[in-house]
């Protein structure tokens, strides 16, 4: 009877192989999202104050749209260095699996498959090359009137990459715009 370990082990590392591909390609994928936040202060003091927060981050006024009222800030994204030595470290650990899966396929080669790591590095390569690029922070700023209250509301829009927001979070707060 022929056992079905090792073509098994070959096919469960080519499809973590796999998956390891997808991961690396997503590291660097857009992940622009949209979040409104209101506010009882008016409306300049709520775009001054997420305009020194987008100043002190390196962001610069690019656009200004009268029509739609939106403001849109320009940056440049940086690529993190413990990202780029992760997802090496994770192509170096699924290359070294499937040479290992290799040599034990292939015993007349044996460690000679441990080559296939040299290609390790490409992953954070990649993900340096893609993951910087400009960004930008577009701002809808507008009353609304809420019904009961004699002063209106400020409403504030924010379409930007996700950390973004998730760094504009802790500043809005301290200045009391709170999420709906």
């Amino acid at each position: 009877m022929r056992s079905f370990v090792l073509p098994s082990t070959f096919l469960l590392t080519l499809l973590l192989m796999v998956g390891l591909f997808f991961f690396v390609r997503a590291s660097v994928k857009d992940r622009t999202e949209e979040l409104q936040w209101l506010s009882s202060q008016p409306e300049e003091a709520v775009l001054k104050k997420v305009e020194d927060h987008l100043t002190n981050r390196s962001y610069r006024l690019s656009a200004l749209d009268k029509e739609l009222d939106q403001v849109t800030f320009e940056g440049t994204v940086r690529p993190s260095v413990v990202l780029a030595c992760f997802l090496t470290a994770l192509m170096l650990t699924a290359t070294l699996c499937l040479s290992l899966v290799f040599s034990i396929l292939f015993p007349s080669v044996g460690f000679g498959f441990t080559v296939i790591t040299v290609i390790s590095p490409v992953a954070g390569w990649f993900y340096w090359q893609k993951a910087q690029r400009p960004e930008q922070v577009r701002l809808k700023v507008e009353s609304v009137a809420s019904s009961g209250e004699t002063d209106p509301q400020t409403l504030l829009t924010v379409i930007a990459h996700r950390d973004e927001i998730t760094a504009m979070r802790p500043t809005l707060k301290t200045f009391g715009v709170i999420a709906p």
